[in-house]
């Protein structure tokens, strides 16, 4: 589990495509002498558990499923990933909870430059447009952000010029896809209000 504060960039190194899934190599300066082999760490909004570490530099595996439902696939060797260990108990929460688990892929759909900040308009899923509401937290390739406008198919977001420079939305240009994931109680929410209309089983 996370909170969607970003705490380092990592780089993407090294790619290993197997016929199971895909091994990479990133480099940051996570301290991992406190992150242990097979902890969790999120990278762009995915929960990944490390599989070797050492000289400043980490690897995960993604499955195929993995590969299938986020922008994972697409990273190339000098992509920049957002990265926050994992939650620990009596851990400051400063944004909310963000599980890792990517309900959807977004497509940045417009940019502007509004005095220091940044509005950026989100083109989401149909599926997710119940899941997020005005002022109401989404997950945006693993950094907490609040949602200023909501519609069917886009949200609105201002984005503070600290978030702009020490993620990677820096890197991100109209077309580009980013990882999606809904703030949990609202997929709660959600979930009893469809067995409601269900009724009794």
């Amino acid at each position: 589990m996370f909170t969607g504060i970003v705490t380092h960039q990592g780089r993407v190194e090294g790619i290993d495509r197997r016929n199971d899934g895909l091994e990479l190599t990133i480099a940051s300066d996570l301290d991992l002498d406190a992150i242990p082999i097979g902890a969790s760490v999120c990278h762009n909004g995915i929960c990944l558990t490390v599989t070797g570490k050492g000289d400043g530099r980490h690897t995960v595996f993604a499955s195929i499923e993995t590969l299938a439902r986020t922008t994972m696939d697409t990273w190339q060797a000098g992509t920049t990933i957002n990265l926050e260990g994992s939650l620990r108990l009596g851990d400051e929460l400063g944004g909310h909870l963000v599980f890792g688990h990517v309900d959807g892929l977004g497509r940045v759909a417009g940019i502007d430059t509004i005095g220091e900040s940044r509005r950026v308009v989100v083109e989401i899923p149909t599926e997710l447009a119940g899941l997020v509401a005005v002022k109401g937290s989404i997950s945006v390739d693993g950094i907490s952000l609040t949602v200023n406008e909501a519609s069917r198919s886009s949200i609105t977001l201002m984005i503070i010029p600290h978030t702009w420079e020490n993620t990677n939305l820096r890197h991100r240009e109209v077309g580009h896809s980013v990882n999606l994931e809904a703030d949990m109680l609202a997929r709660y929410v959600a979930r009893q209000l469809d067995l409601q209309k269900e009724g009794p089983a």
